[in-house]
């Protein structure tokens, strides 16, 4: 008898997993809101894009950033992820700095080094200005003084009004905020939470391809 119960237990397996209640399906109202209107940051050319709209001085993207980072990492290649800095103030100096640093190729190994610039290392104040902003750059291997006229330059002008339109079209409270395709706000309790809804949605939307 003790020799069938593994086999027993092997058949008995699959149907305890289709009776097994599936994943709730995300709530309007409760884990996202649908947006009026909303639209993508980026043309999706065919794919699902989520956005996290984040600032650097905020310590809560600070903490979202090892997860979020990880989570990124592993999503198909269907699935476009973009960080958008919040510009809640247009002389915001470290959404300038994204979009200059994003201009020179560095943001993937520059992104986490300024959270911990700000939140660790003490090297730059929540409230930096341009000048603290590119000099930190420049540390990184950036050449500062023309960092920095990339941070004034037009170019990222440009940017920060399409990433402040984005924001106030999207409807964003607080960060760090996920976005789906621009239509759907995650309004999440946790960071885990954030991610869990992130994958439900992304699941839906990629059933009705």
């Amino acid at each position: 008898m003790n020799r069938l119960l593994p086999i027993l237990l092997c058949l008995m397996l699959p149907w305890a997993a289709l009776a097994a209640p599936a994943t709730p399906a995300p709530v309007e109202g409760t884990d996202y809101v649908l947006i009026d209107g909303g639209q993508p940051y980026r043309p999706l050319d065919g794919r699902i894009e989520v956005t996290e709209v984040f600032g650097y001085w905020c310590p809560h993207c600070a903490e979202f950033q090892p997860e979020v980072s990880a989570w990124a990492r592993k999503l198909p290649a269907d699935v476009r992820f973009t960080y958008v800095p919040a510009v809640f103030d247009a002389g915001d100096a470290f959404a300038r700095g994204f979009f200059a640093a994003e201009a020179a190729g560095a943001v993937a190994r520059t992104h986490e080094g300024v959270y911990r610039a700000v939140h660790v290392d003490g090297l730059l104040a929540r409230n930096a200005t341009i000048d603290e902003v590119a000099w930190y750059y420049g540390q990184q291997g950036l050449n500062a003084p023309r960092f920095k006229a990339d941070m004034v330059g037009p170019a990222v002008e440009a940017q920060l009004r399409a990433a402040r339109e984005f924001a106030l079209r999207s409807g964003i409270e607080g960060t760090p905020t996920l976005i789906v395709n621009g239509r759907y706000r995650i309004t999440p309790r946790t960071h885990a939470d954030a991610l869990r809804i992130a994958d439900q949605l992304i699941a839906q939307l990629r059933a009705r391809h």
